[in-house]
């Protein structure tokens, strides 16, 4: 059972890509498959409706994604919501979601947006049938700080959903 953790923002100094490091630390300490996919390193084309699921890079996504038990979708929160490009690899990739089990960790500039992740979980659960983790990590940037999680209690909560992503991608298996 393979374990995929997605870091969906483009930005060179992400902090969900060092959420998304946690938790891929965390799975791996415990043992899982884990396979890491990074936005950055994969870029993808805008949806367009049309040529841009061609785009190799777009199977390449698809491909690791339909071949995992469970995901991780580490995203920034921008305008209270996921990021364009979290929100773009699901429209790129759709049916390879279908049925998986996915985990949110989130990474804000401030604390009044922390439902904002509800549109993309309803969105998987409703349209793919995507079971949803029913907790996620939200953390602001007060969390982080040279290179990595300083918070004890995100560093917590990131670990105990990556534990909980692993229990339930079993238990569904």
């Amino acid at each position: 059972m393979t374990l995929l953790v997605i870091s969906c923002s483009l930005n060179p100094e992400s902090k969900s890509r060092l959420l998304a490091r946690e938790a891929e630390r965390v799975l791996l300490a415990a043992g899982h498959a884990v396979k890491f996919l990074d936005l950055r390193d994969l870029p993808l084309p805008l949806c367009d409706g049309d040529a841009a699921y061609g785009h190799p890079h777009v199977a390449t996504a698809a491909a690791l994604i339909k071949n995992s038990a469970g995901i991780l979708l580490a995203t920034p929160i921008y305008n209270y919501d996921a990021s364009a490009a979290a929100k773009n690899l699901v429209e790129l990739t759709g049916g390879a979601w279908e049925d998986k089990v996915v985990a949110f960790a989130c990474a804000s500039g401030g604390a009044s947006s922390y439902m904002s992740i509800m549109a993309l979980a309803s969105s998987l659960m409703l349209d793919f049938r995507c079971t949803i983790v029913p907790r996620f990590v939200y953390s602001t940037t007060r969390d982080f700080g040279a290179g990595g999680v300083t918070s004890p209690d995100v560093a917590s909560r990131t670990a105990e959903l990556a534990e909980t992503l692993a229990r339930f991608a079993t238990a569904l298996k």
